[in-house]
């Protein structure tokens, strides 16, 4: 039986990887995709995520425009050194490409029609999840389980010293999220950041004829691993955060876990700094919160999915 996602995402690099990655598991069903800024605007993260849909030949899959700003109303900031200034490195959707959107009530439906079925799988800002645990409290009830990509615990932040980038942007909404969210796994830095692709790698991958994605794989990885190498030399390839967050939803054991329950700052100086009470004497909780991957796992299970050998 596949596995029903609906996924929020801001795509973004790693969040196309993740769609891509998504779209060719024959194991895994994505249902919808509910975009938001945070990479880029949530209309240019709309776009590339039904570009990406329509290269897969699902325009079936209904794309679900979200927030636009986090919930402290404040400017958002883009980093287009990272992920290119429309979001996927160099590639840019046809500029006269058509497609239609769907309205926020969406979610509610899909939950409605896939009750335990339905996994929420959240890459981006934590805005729109937020809103949906605010607007839809019955039917909310019926995900089977989610997984939130952010956080750093105890490892420096990727924004700041303190915080990785999804929970800074809207560190209330992601203390909702932590909160209310029941099965729960959250993905931070502490795994993503080793979920590190190499070239060698993307090369075979884009010499896969059975890839639909294969000619622009190549173009999108040399963008953002020029911009990792810059910051860190020694690095052998970049990490894919978000990809890593999807494909563990039936790989769990891609990654090791403790539980406890986690929360975020709020305020201005350790703003989305991610953490656990770890003392002896409190009781721990029920999230779990991945903390080492097994790359030789991740690797192979990657290579079997986006090579495609048939």
């Amino acid at each position: 039986m596949t596995k029903k996602i609906l996924l929020f995402c801001d795509p973004g690099i790693d969040d196309s990887l993740a769609i891509m990655y998504a779209m060719l598991d024959p194991e895994l069903d994505i249902v919808g995709i509910v975009t938001g800024y945070g990479n880029i605007t949530r209309e240019q993260a709309t776009k590339n995520a039904a570009y990406l849909v329509q290269l897969a030949g699902r325009d079936d899959i209904p794309i679900i425009p979200g927030a636009s700003n986090p919930v402290q109303q404040e400017e958002v900031f883009f980093y287009p050194e990272i992920h290119g200034k429309e979001g996927i490195g160099p590639i840019r959707p046809p500029e006269d490409m058509t497609y239609e959107v769907s309205p926020f009530d969406t979610i509610r439906v899909l939950m409605e029609r896939y009750k335990d079925e339905l996994i929420i799988v959240s890459t981006g800002r934590s805005t729109t999840l937020a809103t949906v645990f605010i607007l839809f409290p019955e039917q909310i009830k019926f995900v089977q389980s989610f997984y939130v990509m952010g956080g750093a615990f105890f490892v420096p932040g990727n924004i700041t010293a303190l915080a990785e980038a999804n929970f800074f942007g809207d560190p209330t909404s992601s203390n909702y999220v932590l909160t209310f969210a029941e099965n729960l796994t959250v993905t931070p830095l502490n795994v993503t950041r080793s979920a590190v692709i190499t070239p060698d790698v993307v090369e075979e991958i884009a010499r896969s004829k059975n890839n639909i994605y294969c000619f622009i794989l190549g173009p999108i990885f040399k963008y953002y691993y020029r911009f990792y190498k810059e910051k860190v030399p020694s690095i052998k390839g970049a990490p894919i955060h978000d990809l890593l967050t999807v494909m563990l939803v039936k790989n769990p054991d891609l990654v090791d876990y403790i539980y406890y329950d986690a929360n975020v700052a709020e305020g201005i100086e350790t703003r989305g700094l991610s953490y656990i009470d770890v003392r002896p004497s409190s009781p721990k909780g029920d999230t779990k919160i991945a903390i080492n991957l097994h790359y030789q796992k991740f690797m192979e299970e990657f290579k079997k999915v986006m090579v495609r050998v048939e």
